[in-house]
Formats: C-alpha cells, sequence, structure tokens
C-alpha cells in the first residue's frame, strides 16, 4: 500500500508541474512544491490568476 501511496503522490507532482507551465508558472518550483504539499498546491494553481505578462 506505501508504494502506491508514493506513486499517486509523485503523478500529482506532475501534473501540477504540467498545469502550473499552462498558466505561465515555473513547472519545477511548482513540481517541488508539489511534492511537499500536494494537493494543497493543485488548489493555490487553480484558484491564482495567470501572472500579467
Amino acid at each position: 500500500m506505501p508504494e502506491d501511496y508514493y506513486i499517486g503522490w509523485g503523478t500529482l507532482a506532475l501534473i501540477n508541474a504540467g498545469l502550473a507551465q499552462t498558466k505561465n508558472r515555473s513547472g519545477i518550483n511548482w513540481f517541488a512544491l508539489s511534492l511537499l504539499i500536494g494537493p494543497i498546491a493543485t488548489l493555490l494553481i487553480v484558484v491564482w490568476d495567470k501572472p500579467e505578462s
């Protein structure tokens, strides 16, 4: 069971990195943050607007 947990958490981090890049944010930074706070990072990415260019 613990292996599945780590695989899911890593997958979520990869998804968050891709989602962050679509909003013109650093994918690697959001990947690292997602490894730490997981679903909370997903919420932050979705709620925050794109930065002004």
